[in-house]
């Protein structure tokens, strides 16, 4: 038997907070003038997304005297800084985690205890004592079970907590490894109006997955993966910490960069995966854009990111939780089966593949 995704739960924050409601909150934020604010909402109803969700309730209200979060002044000062940021992480997400967890594991007759391997992975939050162990006393896991943290690799986290789980697997036949997502990117709004702070603000959503791996004749079998950095993007995805929250570059000419690094290891991933073989595929949708440059690149059919559009469509990118929320779908889609190729991308700029095979 090979190493196989059992099960996935999802979990997202509060309700579904309306594109165009958050829209309007960073209008006022960023304070524009009316020919600005008609390019952002432009902006908004091209994204492809609908709808997204947030700790924060501060994204949906129309008066700023009804902020929660954020200062009840009209230009957001003083504006909340890293460690606030990062109080609401510790307050909200291992509760999100918990219920992602616990639909993950009611879809197996696998329980709490018998897992033996924690994997957390986000790039929004950080915290010691951890999540994890949060985590682990809401479960009743045992004490002395493995856990591991996967921080701040960005988008593509979830690809790495996963080859992490495989080899654990490999190593120990026996074991059960749960990876669980967290990611609260709309923690780190900022309300610079810049371009990065423009396309970063437009994108992403609140949300958590967790993932049961081990042996299993059924599932998403683990078959192989390849990890490529793509040099030419580095100074165009970075990620790092800043006085009021995370700050993201997010350059709009990533989309045309991942096409190019596609199309130069097209041959690799002939070799790799018998590209040719595949018919399904599983992208991070980390926005339209990047769904439709892979997707031409492979001269692929527009049906063949059905799922990751209606992620993104339902709840923007969440980050590295996003592409299990893509695969959930297709674990369910009765239609889908034979290999899935999966892809992430993230801050380097990398890319991750991943070759799955739905039974």
């Amino acid at each position: 038997m090979n190493t196989s995704i059992v099960s996935i739960g999802l979990a997202n924050p509060g309700k579904p907070i309306d594109q165009s409601a958050i829209a309007s909150f960073m209008q006022r934020a960023h304070q524009l003038d009316d020919l600005e604010a008609r390019k952002l909402n432009f902006l908004y109803r091209k994204s492809g997304i609908s709808s997204r969700y947030s700790v924060l309730t501060d994204f949906e209200k129309t008066d700023s005297q009804d902020f929660t979060f954020f200062p009840k002044s009209e230009d957001f000062e003083p504006f909340p800084g890293t460690k606030a940021r990062m109080e609401v992480f510790r307050q909200t997400a291992p509760g999100l985690c918990e219920e992602a967890v616990t639909s993950c594991l009611a879809k197996t007759e696998i329980k709490p205890s018998e897992i033996t391997h924690l994997i957390l992975v986000s790039c929004t939050g950080m915290v010691a004592p951890g999540v994890e162990l949060e985590l682990m006393k809401r479960l009743d896991l045992d004490d002395s079970i493995e856990r591991y943290c996967v921080h701040f690799m960005g988008c593509y986290a979830a690809f790495t907590g996963l080859k992490l789980a495989d080899k654990i697997v490999r190593a120990e036949p026996e074991a059960k490894v749960l990876l669980v997502c967290v990611e609260l990117c709309t923690l780190h709004f900022q309300k610079e109006y810049v371009e990065d702070n423009i396309l970063a603000n437009s994108l992403f959503g609140d949300g958590a997955a967790a993932a049961l791996v081990m042996k299993s004749s059924s599932g998403l079998k683990v078959n192989s993966y390849l990890s490529q950095v793509l040099r030419e993007g580095e100074s165009d995805m970075a990620w790092g910490i800043g006085d009021f929250g995370f700050e993201m570059r997010l350059s709009k000419y990533i989309p045309t960069l991942l096409d190019q690094g596609i199309q130069q290891l097209k041959e690799v991933f002939e070799q790799k995966f018998k590209l040719s073989t595949v018919d399904n595929f599983a992208i991070h949708p980390g926005g339209k854009q990047i769904l439709q440059k892979v997707q031409e690149a492979f001269d692929l059919p527009e049906s063949v990111n059905e799922h990751a559009k209606e992620v993104l469509n339902q709840f923007g990118n969440m980050s590295s939780a996003t592409i299990l929320f893509v695969l959930e779908r297709m674990m369910n889609d009765n239609e889908i089966q034979g290999k899935i190729l999966s892809m992430g991308f993230g801050p380097g700029l990398t890319l991750e593949t991943l070759l799955l095979e739905k039974s």
